[in-house]
């Protein structure tokens, strides 16, 4: 069983019209799993227990400042995922067919769960094979034309070319360091 023993509460006064979060060990929120052999894992449920509304400061205590209204919730995580360039129908021969040096091109698609997996790891090999590997990304959603051409029926699947032509190509998301070796036969 894991339990979470700090959690945030949401709460609004008629005095204060704001949302402002409150933070309480007393909040518990458990979630159990059990587990059989040979059988996955089921969700027994979600246990969520409130707390009274918490009494009013003192009133030589400061007051909390309300939020701005432009607060926001903001990911940190599209800032760590590095931006492969995509090639079209257009660039393809310029960007890989006719480039120097091997060229890695990742075939996927916007709906595609495994691909937003593999899409950070790209972004990754790309940075650290900077000057002698050149990556990129091509919708399979928006460039179907070149996906036929190459036989590809399964995304994420990732090719390397090298002087314009197909050397290698793996299938579905494979740790980096799948990637990392076939890499470097190529270099």
């Amino acid at each position: 069983m894991a339990t979470i023993t700090d959690s945030i509460v949401l709460y609004s006064s008629a005095q204060n019209s704001y949302l402002r979060p409150v933070i309480s060990s007393r909040l518990a929120l458990s979630i159990s799993v059990r587990r059989r052999l040979g059988a996955l894992p089921e969700f027994r449920g979600l246990r969520v227990h409130l707390l009274p509304k918490p009494s009013p400061a003192p009133s030589n205590f400061p007051k909390a400042r309300p939020f701005p209204s432009t607060a926001g919730i903001v990911s940190q995580a599209q800032d760590t995922t590095l931006d492969v360039p995509t090639v079209t129908d257009r660039t393809w021969n310029s960007l890989v067919l006719k480039a120097d040096g091997p060229v890695l091109v990742e075939f996927w698609a916007p709906w595609c769960g495994p691909c937003r997996t593999i899409h950070p790891v790209v972004g990754e090999l790309a940075k650290e094979y900077a000057g002698k590997l050149k990556c990129f990304k091509l919708s399979t959603d928006d460039t179907p034309s070149i996906a036929t051409q190459y036989g590809i029926r399964s995304v994420p699947t990732i090719m390397i070319f090298i002087n314009g032509e197909k050397k290698d190509a793996i299938i579905g998301a494979v740790p980096k360091t799948t990637l990392t070796a076939t890499i470097e036969k190529f270099l």
